[in-house]
Order: C-alpha cells, then structure tokens, then sequence
C-alpha cells in the first residue's frame, strides 16, 4: 500500500523537476550563457528537493516543521510560476498550460501520501479489525435468524390456538343447539293438556289430592349448595312444617326451587328426596 501512494509522488516530482529545469534553461538561455540558466533551474529544483528530503525525514521521526512545509509549498508555487510564465510567452501556450499544475501536484500527492503514513496500521492491527468486523457481522446475522425464527414460532402458535378456539366455539354452538332442541321438547311436553293428564293419571294413586307440579331444570350457572350442618336428622312432621313455612313465607307461594334455596341457606339439612316428599306433601 505505501508504493501506491509514494510512488506516484516521485514519478510525478521527478517530472516536474525535469520540465522547470527544462523550461529555466530554454527561457532563460536567450538572456544568459546557459550554464548560468541551467544553474538557476537546478537551484531551483534543488531546493525544492532538498526541502522535501527534509520534510520526509521528520515525518519518518514522527515529526513536522511548519517552517519547512512552507518553504517546501514556496518552492513548488515558483516552480508553478516559472512554468506558467514561460506557457503565456510562447506560441504554443496552451500545451505549456496543460504542465504547469504538475508541481503543486506532487506536492499534493506528498501530502496525502503524509497522512496515509500518519494513519497506517500494521497487518496485525487490520487482522484485528477484520476479525471485530466479522464477529459483528456474523452476531447481527445470528440475531435477524433468532428474530425471524422467534417470529415463524409465534405465528405457529397463534394460529394453532385460533383453531382450537374456532372449533370450541364451534363445538359449544353444536351443543348450544342440542340443549336448546331439547329444552324445547321438555317445555312442549310439560305444557302440553294430554301430558299433564297423563301426570296427574300416575301421582294420583301414589299422592292422592296433591297436584303434581312438574318443573324442568334451571339453565344457568350453577350455585354451589352448602355444606350440611352436624346435628340430628329433622322428623317428616318438622320437615313438613318447615317447608310450609318456607314456602308461605312470601306471598304468592313460593315454588320448589326457591323453597329448597332459602332451606338450605337457613343452614337446614335434608336429602333432595326427602325434601321433595316434604314439598308434595304440604303441595
């Protein structure tokens, strides 16, 4: 990497040293002998060198000289000067324009190839760096892959889980009919004038002059039923009296279900059979 931006800087200095020491002697040489004309142009380049020989070797001690550096710049611009004085006293001054910038140049391609060397690492030092670079790389990759594969995942899941709940939802709306079909029919056949006869038919043998009263099971949460008290068994006479009071208690009657609720939340204990033998009984 140093030979590509110091040599280009000598290729370039070596012909700008040439053409000035060219164009001293050949614009000067009409006036002067040309011995003292080809004097002027190697005390030309000859400063210019030896102040660039100056400048490379406190740059190679890692210093710098302000001073130097500008009489280095001196040097090029009347290198510059001469170069573009002789281009307008000559017929062919647009080709003598074209070369008159090489000077300040290659000063410039000192300066960068200055700094390159100010800001030059070794091979280890850009091993390292690569190796920071890849490791970044290869880290980012395995994150966007963790991302993307956390994503496939919870897409995965949500949508097993939409079709869990579509076919529950689909299942409860099955069976919300089925239940809903039959409660239905139990309503017609309670309703019904030839059932109830049918009833009233069977019960009379077994409760004669009680009227059976048929009521189909509540649709709704459940109620838990609380626990029965410890204590002796109550008498189907106390039962009885009881159930009729429960019962009466309110006005109208109050019907089986609301009876049993306001029993059993009075702390009462009785079998759900006994309990419906007391209810038909005071019925």
């Amino acid at each position: 990497m140093k030979a590509k931006t110091v040599l280009p800087a000598v290729a370039m200095t070596a012909v700008s040293m040439v053409l000035t020491l060219a164009v001293v002697v050949m614009w000067l040489g009409g006036a002067v002998p040309w011995p003292i004309a080809l004097v002027v142009g190697l005390g030309i380049d000859g400063g210019w060198l030896a102040t660039l020989a100056y400048e490379r070797r406190l740059a190679a001690q890692g210093d710098h000289s302000a001073a130097v550096t500008g009489v280095g710049w001196c040097f090029g611009l009347v290198a510059t000067g001469v170069l573009v004085a002789h281009a307008l006293t000559t017929d062919a001054s647009a080709a003598w324009l074209a070369v008159a910038w090489l000077p300040i140049a290659a000063k410039a391609l000192w300066l960068v190839h200055g700094l390159w060397e100010r800001t030059a690492l070794t091979a280890n030092a850009l091993d390292a760096i690569r190796g920071i670079q890849q490791e970044a790389r290869d880290e980012a990759a395995v994150a966007r892959a963790r991302l993307r594969a956390e994503a496939a995942t919870e897409e995965t899941r949500l949508t097993a889980v939409t079709g869990a709940g579509a076919r529950v939802a689909h299942v409860q709306a099955k069976t919300a009919g089925t239940l809903s079909r039959a409660w239905s029919t139990l309503e017609s056949a309670r309703a019904g004038e030839d059932t109830g006869r049918a009833l009233a038919s069977v019960t009379a043998r077994v409760t004669p002059g009680v009227t059976p009263r048929w009521e189909l099971p509540v649709w709704g949460p459940l109620e838990p039923v609380t626990a029965a008290l410890e204590g002796p068994a109550l008498s189907d006479d106390a039962l009885d009296s009881l159930v009729d009071e429960i019962r009466h208690s309110q006005d109208p009657a109050l019907s089986y279900r609301e009876m049993a609720t306001r029993f059993r939340a009075a702390g009462h204990s009785a079998s759900e059979v006994r309990l419906r033998a007391a209810w038909k009984r005071v019925a």
